[in-house]
């Protein structure tokens, strides 16, 4: 089989589509990039997700941390507490576990014990404690100058939030979230080596790369491949970030942003 053949048949195998017989002699590393690429599908699904809900579930849980009430800010306390304080991997069998007591009791919650379901809802709770802390930083370092001044040109309640607090919150946490989006796609590799199965070998970019370390012996070509199509996937979050983080600060002064940046050829040859 060319590896032209190889593409077309493995492509879009991990959602499915194309042959279903994984190869088991005269594996090539045409193979490997194919599957392993065909599996990253999964990968990307749900960082995508994850990403998307946790960063409006993230800074409701925020608000409701800085909340004076004490009905409100305990619950967000505590659910903080108990998705950074357990490892991610305990959270994917305890959550199949939960889904799949719930699919016994109700059958509703059949879709529920399903990887892209199920995983993607485990992933969103992470990812919404981890970033919701990082919102809560931020939005306690809003300046006191920037409130003040709100207050003086008559801005209060939700205008201010929206005006004020809520942008300059957005561009203080933003480096670290940036750095989070980047965790929680690395993460994702644990969603078929937990209790979610991979039903009709339907697995993710770790688990064909581990299904080809096996099958040859030789764990060097696979695992950098895999490495190399998260390396990819990182600049993509990187460049994405970046530019957001740009718009972000398109108020500051041209020469104050450019100060920000790393003077990495000033640190190499200093």
């Amino acid at each position: 089989m060319s590896c032209t053949d190889t593409i077309s048949s493995y492509a879009f195998r991990s959602i499915g589509l194309g042959e279903r017989r994984l190869p088991t002699t005269d594996i090539t590393v045409c193979d490997q990039v194919t599957l392993i690429g065909s599996g990253m599908l999964w990968n990307i699904y749900f960082g995508i997700l994850a990403i998307i809900f946790g960063f409006f579930a993230a800074q409701a849980v925020a608000l409701a941390k800085a909340s004076p009430n004490k009905a409100v800010r305990k619950p967000a306390e505590w659910f903080i507490f108990l998705f950074r304080g357990s490892p991610l991997f305990i959270q994917f069998f305890f959550g199949y576990f939960l889904f799949l007591s719930l699919k016994r009791a109700f059958p509703v919650f059949d879709s529920f014990t399903d990887a892209w379901l199920g995983a993607a809802i485990v992933l969103w709770l992470n990812t919404t404690a981890y970033s919701a802390e990082i919102f809560f930083g931020a939005l306690m370092a809003v300046p006191k100058g920037d409130l003040e001044s709100a207050d003086a040109y008559g801005f209060s309640g939700f205008p201010r939030f929206r005006r004020i607090v809520w942008p300059t919150m957005l561009r203080l946490a933003w480096p670290a979230y940036t750095n989070e989006a980047i965790f929680i796609f690395h993460s994702t590799t644990l969603v078929f080596f937990s209790g979610f199965p991979a039903l009709q070998q339907k697995g993710d970019a770790l688990y064909y790369a581990s299904y080809f370390a096996d099958k040859t012996f030789n764990p060097f070509i696979p695992y950098p491949i895999l490495a190399g199509y998260f390396v990819l996937v990182t600049l993509c979050i990187i460049t994405v970030f970046g530019l957001i983080g740009k718009r972000l600060n398109r108020h500051l002064p041209q020469a104050k942003r450019r100060s920000k940046r790393p003077r990495l050829m000033a640190q190499m040859f200093r």
